[in-house]
């Protein structure tokens, strides 16, 4: 679209993102009528509630339905969550196991007892087994035991951080691990983890579909770095951010409260910088963000470095919130990954506060630096009010889901719509900031930081 003949007025509009394959995959023809039915009866589509047989448009923009250039029909859409008329298995015949896989991340122990409510009081499922430590549960040479779950055993377990049933990282052999779920007769299987978890999940569903066997494998993502794509937003990560906000008041407190102060503060985020930016946001304390999506040099006028010492010398003090991600650039490549198989990532923090210390002792000013690490206290905290209903609604969509036969899939909310999302798409990218997108620029105008530090 042009304005004018100058070509340098031409305006090019945003093209949409190339959709993934949507489809999910089920385990037959459901035909058992749901104990959830008598609910669905008297519902239809409105603004708060999309029907089993309608679906949920992937693009929310005119530009990215238009440009498409297909029938209303034939637009990429998803498969709404909730309850279906009709489901796979006989609810009496069901046993289900869960598993939690992975880091830390609140809200743990509210999926798990929201699964567990949902299988025992709406579906009359007899038997719900947890699945200790992890996918190293499933093998025998670690020795772990399952727990029989009911509604009286998990009442109170979302006031407490943390998993109940424990979690593990790293892979297992799937072929052993359905050997388990064949010996322990399970037909439903969910699995809460990140994407390392998700292919884990899918390796399940393969071999379980090589065998010829009928269970059905859904996922409850979690991830507190929310970098899981096709997901507005993961559960447990409110509530970091919310705790994460905490620190940077912390900082500006300590840096406030001496000449020169300087509060440096490390936050959660190895590839993805919403964590940092939230907390930022939410906080209004931060003088910088720095994020693995935007590079940076520390050195020259244009630099961090003296951007700081700027900063410094207009207001007495500063402070810096970095996701753990941030400049590994400047760090170089560590050589060695971690039991889930992710590089191990160089640690930022200590670096910036070494280089920040010496940049102002060479400039003759007196400093101090604060510098906080909350990243494994933020984990480990309970749920808030809003993750904890988040949690229960996730489950009870994973609960449907499996319930109605769908397996390979994950559940989550996109464009405020709980939806289902195959594995393969969950996994097939990292979501991350958009340096050009709304959230950073918000994150500038809050901070006054420039657009590079270059």
């Amino acid at each position: 679209m042009a304005f004018g003949d100058d070509d340098s007025n031409v305006v090019e509009l945003p093209r949409h993102q190339p959709a993934p394959d949507l489809a999910i995959a089920t385990l037959g023809p459901s035909r058992i009528t749901s104990p959830m039915a008598p609910l669905l009866d008297a519902r239809q589509t409105t603004e708060h509630y999309v029907d089993e047989h309608d679906r949920v448009l992937f693009d929310d923009t005119l530009e990215g339905i238009s440009s498409r250039g297909v029938p209303a029909a034939e637009l990429p859409s998803m498969e709404p969550c909730g309850p279906r008329r009709k489901i796979y298995f006989d609810p009496a015949k069901t046993r289900a196991a869960i598993v939690t896989c992975g880091g830390l991340c609140p809200g743990l122990n509210d999926v798990i007892a929201g699964l567990v409510r949902t299988l025992t009081y709406h579906y009359r499922v007899r038997r719900v087994v947890g699945i200790r430590n992890g996918y190293q549960g499933f093998v025998a040479s670690y020795g772990h035991d399952v727990v029989d779950l009911t509604p009286e055993s998990v009442r109170d377990i979302a006031t407490d951080g943390g998993t109940v049933l424990g979690t593990s990282r790293g892979p297992q052999d799937p072929e052993e691990i359905v050997d388990c779920l064949e010996r322990l007769h399970v037909n439903v299987l969910f699995v809460v983890g990140g994407d390392g978890s998700m292919r884990g999940a899918m390796q399940i569903a393969a071999t379980v579909a090589e065998r010829g066997l009928l269970i059905s494998v859904v996922g409850i993502p979690k991830t507190i770095d929310n970098d899981i794509p096709y997901i507005d937003q993961s559960f447990g990560f409110q509530t970091a951010f919310s705790h994460a906000s905490d620190a940077i008041r912390a900082a500006q407190v300590e840096a406030k409260s001496t000449a020169n102060g300087i509060g440096l503060v490390k936050l959660m985020g190895r590839h993805s910088g919403f964590i940092a930016c939230y907390a930022a946001l939410a906080r209004s304390g931060a003088d910088v963000v720095l994020i693995p999506e935007v590079p940076f040099a520390l050195d020259g006028e244009g630099g961090l470095l003296a951007h700081l010492r700027r900063r410094v010398a207009e207001r007495g003090h500063a402070v810096v919130v970095a996701a753990e991600g941030a400049g590994q650039e400047l760090l170089g490549p560590e050589d060695r990954s971690d039991a889930s198989g992710n590089a191990r990532l160089q640690d930022i923090g200590p670096y910036l506060r070494r280089r920040i210390g010496d940049h102002f002792a060479d400039a003759g000013i007196e400093t101090s630096i604060r510098y906080i690490d909350p990243s494994y206290a933020i984990r480990s905290v309970p749920a808030n009010p809003y993750d904890s209903v988040y949690c229960v609604r996730l489950s009870q969509a994973a609960v449907h889901a499996a319930m109605s036969g769908r397996t390979q899939m994950v559940v989550g909310r996109y464009r405020r719509r709980f939806v289902h999302v195959p594995m393969a798409a969950a996994v097939s990218r990292r979501n991350q900031v958009d340096p050009h997108g709304d959230l950073w620029l918000a994150v500038l105008e809050s901070t006054g930081q420039p657009v590079r530090f270059a």
